[in-house]
């Protein structure tokens, strides 16, 4: 996709845009269901920069992405896919994000698979890297993205059916996928695993949440120590504010309207501005870099 072809979501909006377009602020608007619906959001995330330009950093490569249907997984995917990678998309039931992103991702030029089902059951995570096998033949990079969070006022609000819920989709399903995926997974392969920065500065407001990026980073740890020895590097990225549909899935339209206001850089990130992190730690430009997480938060300082 060059410049002047950009793809259009439903509102008639581009999904590309320059740095000097990037919102300062979002509209304060709601959803009322999980994981949300990119399709109805009134202002469309940035998918990808209109200067972006893929030089080959993934061609050939096998991709599976897990929330690939919008969002950050839809950035990253349709960015593998303008480096060369194909694409299997595995999301909830978000049918009308997930055409749209197999769209992006066929115009440029790349074969796409998408399948739906939940993440935290291991036998959909099982079904879908054996779809993808049996598509593409082969396996090389897996993006562990799906998640969910339910904010919650006090840790007694939160219920053991929410607490279960959070941690299945958030943790288990990221097990569940990489153990599905590591018997395909060569030397050289990449596995990427979203956390947040709410797993080094905490979220009052959403502790279960923050509770399953932080261990999501302890899982990227130790496996990246596991599997050093078969050359599969294991990153993660973590994401601070950004604009995506798991946001007025989330809050209320007032705390929407703030989102990202708080950060050195005083708005919210767009999918376009994290994807790359995900296509550097997926190339062999980080072929020295393993048990890492690269920060893209708009300037918040993080230790740890």
């Amino acid at each position: 996709m060059t410049s002047d072809q950009h793809e259009l979501n439903q509102q008639g909006q581009p999904e590309t845009a320059a740095i000097q377009d990037m919102p300062e602020q979002v509209p304060a608007e709601t959803q009322d269901e999980q994981p949300g619906s990119e399709a109805e959001m009134s202002v469309a995330p940035v998918v990808v920069r209109d200067n972006y330009r893929g030089s080959g950093k993934l061609e050939g490569k096998v991709a599976l992405i897990t929330g690939g249907d919008s969002g950050i997984g839809r950035a990253v995917a349709v960015h593998f896919a303008r480096e060369g990678a194909d694409v299997a998309v595995l999301y909830l039931d978000e049918h009308e994000d997930a055409k749209a992103t197999a769209e992006m991702i066929e115009s440029e030029g790349r074969r796409c698979l998408t399948i739906a089902g939940d993440v935290g059951d291991p036998q959909i995570a099982k079904d879908a890297v054996q779809q993808t096998v049996d598509k593409f033949g082969r396996l090389d990079i897996v993006v562990n993205n799906a998640a969910e969070q339910h904010p919650q006022d006090s840790i007694t609000d939160i219920t053991p059916e929410q607490l279960q819920a959070t941690f299945r989709t958030n943790v288990f399903g990221m097990f569940y996928v990489t153990q599905a995926a590591l018997p395909h997974l060569k030397e050289g392969a990449s596995i990427i695993n979203t956390t947040s920065v709410t797993a080094y500065k905490g979220s009052p407001q959403l502790l279960d949440y923050s509770s399953t990026k932080g261990a999501q980073v302890a899982f990227t740890r130790s496996l990246s120590q596991a599997l050093a020895e078969q050359g599969i590097r294991v990153n993660a990225v973590a994401p601070g504010p950004i604009w995506t549909p798991l946001i007025p899935a989330t809050f209320d339209a007032e705390r929407v309207g703030e989102h990202g206001a708080d950060v050195p850089l005083k708005r919210p990130g767009q999918p376009a501005e994290v994807a790359p992190a995900y296509v550097y730690l997926a190339s062999e430009d980080s072929s020295y870099v393993t048990g890492q997480v690269m920060h893209v938060n708009g300037g918040e300082v993080v230790n740890g």
